[in-house]
Order: structure tokens, then sequence, then C-alpha cells
């Protein structure tokens, strides 16, 4: 005896949520493989380096036994985040001059009038280039792991070795204040620290404020070694207005007063006998930034940050040799500036040496001549050894005790690359590890030889080789050698990369996506009753039509120009699906005004996509790049002002109309209808108040500003989730058979889009309406056209044409709205609208929202809407409830497998770029934010099928 039809209903409601439960489970398996595989980051030995370590005397010849001397007895540092290189460096140097250049004038003079004391620097960070990898790259002396992106909002403590630990384990004190970053990397180390917090990025002030508050007294003290200050003002600015903009330019000039009162103290208190007699002044950034503010990739702007040095004790005229002139210019006085290259990977080593403490075991830069030189105690002629030479001249000396100084910094190189290999579960390629152990043992060779010739241990004479001073440059340069070949082979082969793991992961993928595809196939059949087979081969034709168009749209992903595109080449999908729809509707004699509307909405988005992907920041104020420029050139800039900030709002309310008439329509239950409808209202409300409160209407009326800024947004975000939980309850406690099924599904898809859409436009900013608008219209069109395809085939299964347009609409608003794929592509300043201070789970649930609200949240639970417009005039029976359940069902697993396929050939894709160029800066975050994209959908399609079953 079977079972009763509605036991089977039930069965089969239960089973579909199960089934995508199992999608997740299978998706999180094969992400977590591969990503074990692929991101897995170099082994982080725990051994640090100790005085008491010394270089076997076998190995090394005399002079080369120890660790080596103080040069300086205090160091100034002064980290000015993202700082650009064309901040520092003179505008005559570059081929346009831009409004922010010029501004630290007090770096340009020294350089100009003291260049035996003072260089400008060219630094390179190793991406990617957020703050949290510079700060542990440069104190550790290794490369950064892309890995620890994730821990830029709660960074852990550092245990590898790093210079950090040698300082306090060698007596020295150390000082800091500004970016809290510091105290989570380093919670121990610091005799005094002035912390501030570093995230709220709308905040530019409160942290340089308190490095200034503590930064020219500390000077005068003499409780400290090393001092670290840390200003933040300059990456605040870049990531709110950019850099071509009124609030970075005052950020600088602020600063070069700052450094003019840091230099006038260091300068009067460095007479001898004096605090500063041997201190060493070092102005730098740990990465630079885009023109929009942006860093964490690996583009020339993010990588290239400057480092300023200047001692005031002024070193002999013989530095000039050592310095590098091959980038000189006039500057806009006149006066001739030479400025240097450095990889920031040296930084740890270089302090090493200057500060005389033992180097990180890690740590495999080199020793920077240039920056080496320009402390004076590097020139002081010190016996190093009792067999040392007596050298005739400044440059001899100091080239002794560079080449004294790289010995040591090669042994140390040498002895981790010797504990890596032995350690490691890969280590490095056998025949490059053999041609590193060559070059080191030639090295050390090389430097007995040289010892033997230059010096005699029994008359003390000294002799010249081949010509005047040439033993030591060679030696010099097959150290040098050494270090830059292990650096070169580290930067290309440090990633250890488990192929089982990523081919696992990727088989279980690819299994998946067929598993999925196969299971579409078989609802399909069910679906379809018997009388339609003949009406269903308008359906295959669709199905591979819908197919190609995510086939293309995937295949793209093996090229990193299409990725940094594919905001383009997902509008340029869609309306190829618009112009064949217009095609076949003109064929068959029914041409439709949806078509011509999302034909042109495409265009729309075609030049909102331009825009976001320019990142260019809605502001109140109009600068010169501004997309509206021209139409502010007719009516004015005040105007124009004016209109920005009242067009918004304005828009605001015509979306909050549209919504709210849409609401009394689907909903007719008085209590729940009347609570989202005020709701709605007192959203839309808040979110107008709280951009008013940012424009000048409010300027002079403080609290109410404050409540604006601040409360506003809370209401909102309160509202949104009550209004989740009366949907929640609704569902559970609502009789199922008090409504028509499309009707009881329309009310729940309007609910859920009521809770979610008013926080998701605050966040999204004054473009929130403009991109509303686009949503509201696309979906419409879609809608429209699934109706009638419906209508005129008499079929009761999702046309998948429909599916992959949502898709396709879906990706474009996530490039519309200023986001992409990559870690600088993500919005911060919106993770502290209505909150100035940070809190992990808080910013970090407002920063998901703002990312995935647009491209997931919304597009996947508004999903329904294709499943039950076509019988919203059907009557209620048993049959149209299975029809309309099955057919969400459909539409939830197509879109999923869509996902699911876009995901696959990303993870094939970066299997094979592995070892491409831009594999960190590229590949890496696309893949990241797609398997993140894919397991947030197949979440948020296992809530959507228990909610709308």
């Amino acid at each position: 005896m079977s079972p009763p039809a509605s036991q089977r209903r039930r069965s089969r409601l239960l089973s579909w949520p199960l089934l995508f439960v199992a999608i997740l489970a299978f998706h999180s398996l094969a992400v977590y493989l591969f990503t074990r595989g692929f991101l897995l980051t170099r082994t982080e030995l725990d051994l640090h380096s100790s005085r008491d370590d010394r270089p076997p005397q076998g190995d090394v010849s005399t002079g080369c036994t120890s660790w080596s001397p103080p040069a300086v007895d205090r160091l100034v540092i002064v980290v000015l985040d993202a700082l650009r290189f064309d901040f520092v460096a003179p505008s005559t140097f570059f081929p346009e001059k831009h409004p922010w250049m010029d501004k630290l004038q007090v770096l340009q003079k020294l350089a100009a009038n003291e260049k035996t004391s003072a260089r400008i620097f060219k630094a390179l960070a190793d991406p990617p280039t957020t703050s949290l990898q510079r700060l542990k790259a440069l104190t550790t002396g290794g490369l950064p792991t892309f890995i620890d992106v994730g821990n830029s909002f709660g960074a852990p403590a550092i245990v590898e070795d790093n210079i950090m630990h040698q300082l306090v384990k060698n007596g020295k004190r150390v000082v800091m204040m500004g970016d809290d970053t510091w105290i989570q990397l380093y919670p121990e180390h610091f005799n005094k620290s002035f912390p501030y917090p570093s995230f709220n990025v709308k905040d530019l002030d409160t942290v340089d404020n308190g490095v200034i508050e503590h930064l020219l007294p500390s000077l005068h003290n003499n409780d400290w070694d090393v001092l670290i200050a840390h200003f933040l003002g300059v990456d605040h600015a870049g990531h709110i207005f950019g850099v071509d903009s009124t609030p970075m330019i005052q950020k600088l000039e602020q600063y070069n007063k700052i450094l003019e009162g840091v230099i006038d103290t260091l300068r009067t208190l460095s007479k001898p006998g004096g605090t500063h007699e041997n201190t060493l002044l070092l102005v730098m950034g740990d990465h630079g930034q885009t023109l929009n503010g942006d860093h964490g990739g690996g583009t020339a702007e993010e990588v290239e940050t400057s480092l300023f040095a200047w001692s005031p004790k002024t070193p002999p005229d013989a530095v000039l040799s050592v310095l590098d002139h091959s980038s000189c210019n006039v500057d806009l006085h006149g006066e001739e500036v030479c400025i240097s290259t450095m990889q920031q990977l040296d930084f740890a080593a270089t302090i090493s040496a200057l500060l005389g403490i033992p180097f990180p075991f890690g740590s495999i830069g080199r020793v920077n001549p240039e920056l080496y030189a320009l402390s004076t105690g590097t020139w002081v002629n010190q016996r190093m050894g009792t067999d040392a030479c007596t050298l005739q001249n400044d440059l001899e000396a100091w080239m002794r005790r560079y080449a004294e100084v790289l010995c040591v910094n090669c042994w140390q190189v040498k002895r981790y690359i010797d504990q890596y290999s032995a350690t490691s579960v890969i280590g490095f390629p056998s025949e490059d590890l053999q041609h590193i152990t060559n070059l080191y043992s030639r090295a050390q060779a090389n430097w007995s030889a040289s010892l033997r010739f230059t010096c005699s241990s029994e008359t003390g004479s000294q002799e010249k080789l081949e010509g005047e001073g040439s033993v030591l440059p060679q030696q010099i340069d097959a150290y040098t050698d050494f270090l830059q070949t292990f650096a070169k082979l580290a930067r290309s082969a440090w990633t250890e990369f488990d192929l089982w793991s990523m081919g696992i992961g990727l088989l279980l993928m690819i299994l998946s996506v067929i598993i999925q595809a196969y299971m579409l196939v078989k609802l399909n059949t069910i679906c379809q009753p018997s009388d339609q087979k003949t009406a269903s081969s308008s359906i295959i034709r669709k199905l591979f039509f819908a197919f190609a168009l995510v086939a293309i749209r995937a295949a793209s992903f093996l090229s990193n120009s299409y990725i940094l595109a594919e905001g383009r080449v997902a509008n340029f999908l869609l309306a190829t699906s618009c112009v064949t729809s217009v095609w076949h509707s003109m064929v068959k004699g029914k041409f439709s005004i949806e078509n011509l509307v999302f034909l042109l909405l495409n265009i729309f988005a075609r030049f909102g996509i331009e825009i976001g992907m320019s990142k260019q920041l809605p502001a109140p104020a109009i600068t010169k790049d501004h997309s509206v420029s021209a139409i502010c050139k007719i009516f004015g800039v005040n105007s124009c002002n004016i209109l920005l900030e009242i067009f918004p709002i304005a828009s605001l309310a015509f979306v909050a109309y549209i919504i709210l008439k849409c609401l009394s329509h689907a909903i007719c239950q008085k209590f729940l209808k009347y609570f989202v409808l005020c709701g709605t209202m007192v959203s839309y409300v808040s979110i107008a108040f709280h951009w008013a409160s940012e424009t000048t209407l409010f300027s002079h009326t403080g609290p109410v500003q404050e409540f604006g800024r601040s409360l506003a947004p809370r209401f909102v975000y309160a509202i949104g989730g009550l209004s989740l939980a009366i949907s929640a309850l609704y569902r559970i406690f609502s009789p199922s058979d008090h409504l028509k099924m499309n009707k009881r599904i329309t009310v729940l898809v309007a609910i859920m889009l009521c809770s979610w859409s008013p926080t998701i436009l605050v966040l999204l900013g004054r473009q929130g309406p403009f991109v509303a608008l686009i949503c509201m219209t696309g979906a419409w069109c879609i809608i429209k056209l699934q109706q009638k395809c419906q209508r005129e085939s008499r079929l009761s299964v999702a046309d998948p044409v429909s599916v992959i347009q949502w898709s396709f609409l879906a990706v474009c608003l996530f490039y519309l709205t200023g986001h992409w794929c990559t870690f600088d592509g993500l919005r911060y300043g919106a993770a502290f609208i209505g909150f100035d201070h940070f809190h992990i789970i808080r910013q970090g649930l407002l920063l998901s929202i703002d990312t995935f609200g647009v491209s997931h949240i919304l597009p996947i639970l508004s999903l329904p809407f294709i499943a039950v417009v076509w019988y919203n005039s059907t009557s209620k029976d048993s049959r149209l409830k299975d029809v309309i359940l099955n057919n969400i069902t459909q539409v939830l697993l197509m879109y999923g497998l869509v996902t699911a396929i876009t995901a696959t050939m990303t993870i094939i894709c970066v299997t094979i770029q592995r070892r491409h160029l831009m594999v960190w800066g590229l590949f890496a975050p696309k893949y990241v934010f797609d398997a993140i994209g894919l397991l947030l959908t197949d979440l948020l399609i296992c809530l959507a099928s228990l909610y709308y079953s």
C-alpha cells in the first residue's frame, strides 16, 4: 500500500533541503582541501638567533666570528602608513606634477643640502601590501605570506624571530606610539607604548594626534633606545577621499610640520655629549597606495613606498662614493637630489647591523650598503680582530667593516637555508639549493683569500692586488650575489603547493558539478508532464545557450586581463542574452517592451561598472576627475554640489515609494502589512537623515548631526534584524493553507527583501538608490520575460536563461557598487557606518553585508520570484503547490550550479597559474572571493529552500 500523497509531498519537501545541505558540505570539503594545498605558507621556524651563536671557525676566517658591533646608539623610526614614493621624491622626478607632490619639503631640503647624511630611498615592498604583512616582513626580514591577509583585522602575536624580540633580548629599550597593530604583533616588547585604535578608516586624526602628543616629549627623554611612531592619517585619507583630495594634502602638510619639529629637536640635542649625538632618523612607509587610496595588491603604486634616512652627525665625504647616483635630478629649487632604491626585505638585517643585535633567524635580506653608510658609526675605523689591518683611508676602512658585516649576514642566511631545508616538508629544489651552496662556498673562499692578500699578520703591511681597493669590492659583490640569488629563489618558490590536496579538492568540485547537473536534469524530467514533451525542445535549446554563456565567462578566468575586466565581461554576456531575446521576439513578431528596457538598462549598467571599477567614490564635493564634472561645468560647481546632496535622497524617496507600493499589494494580513510598511518607512527615513547629516544641512546643529551619523544607521540595522525575526516567526506559525502557495511565497520573499534591503542600502552609501533602481528594473524585466516565456510554451519548468541573466545581473551589481575581487576592493569605510569603534565581529559582519549584499544575499533570496509569477491567477490545489515548490527547487539548484561551475573554473585557473607573476596579486584573491562566494551561495540556498518550502 503506497503512502498518501500528502506524506509523499512532505518527504520530497524534506529531501531537497537535505540535498542542498549535502552540496554545501561537499563544497566545504573541496574548498578546504584545495585551500590547504594552495595557500600553504612557508614553514615558520621557532628558532631564534642568540649573541652566543658563532660562525664555525673552520667555516669563515678571522674577522667574521661574531655579530657586528653597534653603529648607532639610538634609532627613531617614523612610519607614515601608505606613504607613496611620490609623496617624498621631488616632483621633478615624475613626468607630471600633481597637487600631492612636494608637500614634505623638509625631507627634500635635507636630501639636497646634506648629501652625506641624508638620503631618499625608493623602498620596494613585497605583496600582499596590507599593513600586517608589511610590519611582519619588516621586522622578521622574511617574505610575507598570502594567508596572513585574513589576520589583518585580528593580528596574532608573531612567534617568529624578529628585530623586536632581539632588541628586548639584548637590553634595548623600545617605545611605541600610534597604530595598535604593533601591540597585537608584539604584546610584551615595549617599555612604553601609546597605542590607538587603527581600523576606523573614517577617523583621520585620533591616531595622529596621539602620536603628536607623545613624540616630541619622548625625544627629550633618555629612557629608550628605539622609538617607533606610526602615523595613520595618510592611509585613512586615501581610503576615504583618495590621493588627489584636500584631506590628503592637509595631512601631508601636517606631517611636514611634525617632521620639522622632530629634525630640529634631534639637531639641537646632537651636539657632543648630547642625547642624540649618535642617533639615526628613519621616515618610512610600510607600503604605497593607488590613486584611489587602496592597497593590498602588487601594482607599482602599492609596492613602491619611501624611506628617508638622516643622521644629525655628518659622516665623512667618502660616503658619497658608496651611495648610488643612478637616479639624480634637480628639485624645484635647482638643488640636486639623488634617490636610491632598496628592498624592504633588507630592512631587518640593516637595522640589526646598525644596532649591533643578532639578525633574526629567518631574515633573508641583505644589509643595505647605502643605508648602512649613512650612519657615522659605520665609518669609525675599529679593529675587528687581532689580525685586522690598519687601512689607509675612510673608504677602505668602511668597506672592510661592511664586508665583515656581510660575512655574518651570509652565514646567518646560509644557516637558515640549511635549517629550513631540513625542517620543511618540501624545501627548495635540490639543483637551486646546490647553486646557492656553491655561491656561498665561493664567497667564503674569496673572503679567506682577501684577508691573506690584503693583510700580512707578520708585518701588518698591506698589499694591493690588481688595482687600488679592488679586493674588497669583489668580496662585497660575491656576498651580494649570494644573498640576492637566494632572495630571488625565495620569491619564486617560497610557497609550498601540496598538489595532492589541490588535486583532491579540484576533483571533488568537478564531481559536485556533475552531481548537481544530474540532479537538475532528473528534477526537470520529474517536473515535465508527458503531454509537454514536444515543447521541451525549446528548453533544451535555451539550456545549451545558457550553458554556453556560463562556459564563456568561466573560460575567461584563465586570463588575468579578463579577471580584471570581469564586470565588463558579465555585462557583455548579459547584453548578449538581451540581444538574442530581442532577435528571437522580433522573428516571432511579438516584440515586448521588457526586452528594450532590459537592453537599455545594460547600457546604464555598463557606465555604472566603469565608474565602480574606477573606484570613483561618491562625495558631496566635485573633484576634477569626477564622472559628472562635465555637467558641473555647465551648471556651475555650487549648483552641482547641491544637486549631489539632494539627488541621492530624492532617488531614495522614489525607491521607497516603489517598495511601499509593492508591499501594500503583496501583503494582505493587517498586522504583518502595517509592521513591514512602518518598519520600511522608518528605515528609509533614517537612511535619508543619515545622508543629510553628512552634508552641510546640519553643520551647525551638533547633536542632530551626531544623531544622524551614529544612531540613524543603528535604527536601520535594528529594524532589519527585527524584521528577520518576524519573518521567521511568520514562516513557522502561520497556517500553510491560509493563502495560495504562490501568494504565500510572494509574502515571504517580500518580507525577506524588506528586512535586508535597507541595511544594504545604507552600507552602499549614496550610490545605493541608483543601484537599487537598476536592480529592481533588471529583476522586473527578467520576471516579465520569464512570465511570457512560460505562458507561450505552457512549460512547468524554470527558464535557464532567466536564471543565467539573474546571475549575470548580480555580478554586474557587484562591480557597479565599486567592489572587485582583490582585498583592496573591499569598502572598509562601510564597516564603520553608524559606529566609531572597531569590534571584529560587528565590523566584519557589516563589511560582509556590504561586499556580498547585492551580489549574493538579495539575488538568492529573491529567486522564488522567477518561480511563482506565472501562477498568480491559478487556483489553489495540491498540484499547484508541487509545481511551485519544484520550480523553486529547480531555480535554486540551477543558480547553485552556475556558481559552482564558475568557482570550479577559478580553481582550475589558479592551479594552472600557480607560478604566474600575478598569482598572489590577482589569481589568489579571485579564488578566495569565489570560494567564499560559493559557500555563501550554498548556505543561502539551504536557508532559502527551508524558508520557502
